[in-house]
């Protein structure tokens, strides 16, 4: 059985706040309603854009503490043009999603009342699941993100999720009760083994660790088949008005013993049936999943797909990127970006987003410790050592793509690009991005954009140091928001960093210590003595408190509502 992935993207938590909305679609729809606005370029702009602070003082520090100084820019992003395409692709996928699946219309009670008898047939609903749920429409599109692998498909989606709070939770709309919780969004990765089942018990245990349920104990045991548990995602998904899911590491599905027609079936009824936007992510192989069959291909990428490629060394998003980067050096001698050091730095990274971050770094900490560079520069010959001798592991795959050797790509499938798919695809339009560098290079220089770096690099730095257990990542960000923007913007990096440690740790003590005084007595919360009488008597906790008056049919409860309001 394959491991299901502990690692979950969580967000934000918020209550509903509805806003008007600009498009008249999109109105008298909660789900909708309580998204954030439409974002904007500059909304992207500010949350892509990503520079540590690398100060005199800092490039004046001994050469240990310029050592960890260098980590920071591990964290560096660069908004690129095609950030701006991923985020408005999915702000469309979410929208239009819930379209059909607005809670205030009668299909949505109909799609709540089928999905309840199917599963009380769960053992056959498979074998007709479809024409049930085919009379009501669905608006849900799909999405593929298909590039090579280190090249930041996962981060820009991950940052674009971000953006939007993940769970909201509803109490009253328009003055009349409405009592929901809605998931905004929800990112798995397929497990490394491929397995369908393991995909689908990986999306039970996101939503356990998300709302604290136990749906992988209730749906996710081993006698499952991958349809009846398809069944259960869609009463899940229909419930919680999940927004988009988005699948990572689709490429996993080939290592498996899966038919192909099942795994391209899998999604396409997911799709229809469940009715939400799905998002597929998986590097130059996951596109074999997609060929030979023009329905499943096209299901599976309905609103288009997104080719990924690496920057080119004559493009102006290289370009800029390279320069932006250049100015995170922490050496003695700022060094030149010569024409042959950018050519050298092209030939040994390939415009593959990580792996120049990673050379960049791997060749300052060169410089710092070789004897023989006392100036610390950044030279031709220095970057070709560095990526010959610190980046080894990963040769044989540059130079596959370095000769354009087919042959040889194909044995590292991972950085493999569909070439015909490429031609096709239209580049970025320069005049845009002449935008985003006119943009970005103005805020540079203004004292908001040095201090909401310094709050993104701090927030970041200290969240990792995992100490602050009574936190949130939220928690930790607004402090540090609250701390750099009383400070000066010249402020030193390491004593706002010192501060900002010692205020978040007393208020990790002040809030544990809340915890503590609000901790009730078992015997004051009913459902809980509930349940410890349910496991004294071997019995289901959930069959016990229904059986106990606690809980209601939610389909009776829907029926009541209709008729009254029949």
């Amino acid at each position: 059985m394959g491991k299901i992935n502990d690692l979950v993207l969580k967000g934000d938590f918020e209550e509903a706040n509805y806003k008007q909305q600009v498009l008249t679609e999109y109105s008298n729809n909660p789900f909708i309603e309580a998204l954030p606005p439409i974002f904007d370029e500059d909304d992207v702009l500010s949350r892509f854009m990503l520079t540590p602070r690398i100060t005199e003082q800092d490039k004046q520090s001994e050469t240990n503490i310029r050592y960890h100084v260098l980590k920071r820019i591990k964290n560096f992003i660069q908004p690129l043009p095609i950030h701006f395409e991923v985020e408005r692709r999915l702000s469309t996928l979410i929208r239009r999603g819930y379209l059909a699946r607005n809670p205030l219309d009668k299909t949505f009670f109909e799609r709540i009342r089928l999905l309840h008898e199917l599963r009380e047939d769960e053992e056959e609903a498979h074998k007709y699941i479809d024409d049930r749920l085919n009379n009501i429409r669905s608006t849900a599109d799909s999405l593929s993100i298909i590039g090579i692998s280190g090249i930041g498909k996962t981060t820009a989606i991950e940052r674009v999720l971000l953006m939007y709070p993940q769970v909201i939770k509803h109490d009253m709309y328009k003055e009349q009760p409405f009592n929901r919780t809605q998931i905004v969004w929800l990112k798995i990765d397929c497990p490394y083994d491929g397995s369908l089942s393991t995909l689908c018990k990986g999306f039970f245990k996101a939503i356990d660790d998300l709302l604290g349920t136990r749906y992988l104990e209730k749906y996710g045991y081993l006698n499952r088949v991958t349809s009846t548990m398809l069944l259960h995602m869609t009463s899940l998904a229909s419930m919680y008005g999940i927004g988009v899911l988005v699948i990572d590491e689709v490429q996993h599905l080939l290592h498996s013993k899966n038919d192909q027609e099942e795994m391209l079936n899998f999604f396409v009824t997911l799709s229809n049936t469940v009715g939400i936007p799905i998002v597929l992510i998986g590097t130059s192989k996951a596109q074999q999943l997609f060929k030979g069959n023009f329905r499943q291909a096209r299901r599976a990428a309905s609103d288009g797909s997104i080719i990924w490629d690496r920057m080119s060394e004559e493009s102006e998003e290289w370009e800029f990127f390279l320069e932006t980067l250049w100015e995170l050096q922490c050496l003695k001698t700022h060094s030149e970006l010569t024409e042959e050091v950018r050519k050298t730095f092209y030939e040994e990274c390939q415009g593959i987003t990580s792996v120049a971050i990673n050379l960049f770094i791997l060749t300052q900490e060169r410089a710092l410790f070789d004897e023989s560079n006392e100036d610390e520069k950044i030279t031709p010959r220095v970057l070709k050592k560095t990526a010959k001798e610190d980046m080894k592991i990963i040769q044989p795959m540059l130079n596959a793509v370095r000769k354009n050797d087919m042959r040889a790509m194909y044995k590292y499938e991972d950085i493999m690009l569909n070439l015909d798919e490429l031609m096709g695809q239209q580049k970025k339009e320069t005049a845009f991005e002449g935008k985003v560098k006119a943009a970005m290079t103005e805020r540079l220089n203004t004292a908001k954009y040095k201090r909401q770096a310094t709050i993104e690099s701090l927030s970041i730095e200290i969240a990792s140091i995992g100490i602050f257990d009574a936190l949130s990542p939220k928690d930790i960000r607004t402090k540090v928001e609250v701390l750099v923007e009383r400070a000066s913007v010249e402020s030193d990096y390491q004593i706002l960093k010192s501060q900002a440690i010692q205020e978040l740790m007393d208020l990790n003590q002040m809030m544990k210590e809340k915890k503590a005084k609000t901790t009730v007595s078992n015997s004051l919360l009913p459902l809980v003595e509930a349940r410890e009488k349910a496991l004294k008597k071997k019995e289901h906790p959930y069959q016990f408190i229904k059986n106990s008056g606690y809980i209601k049919s939610p389909i009776d409860e829907f029926v009541l509502e209709k008729e009254f309001s029949d």
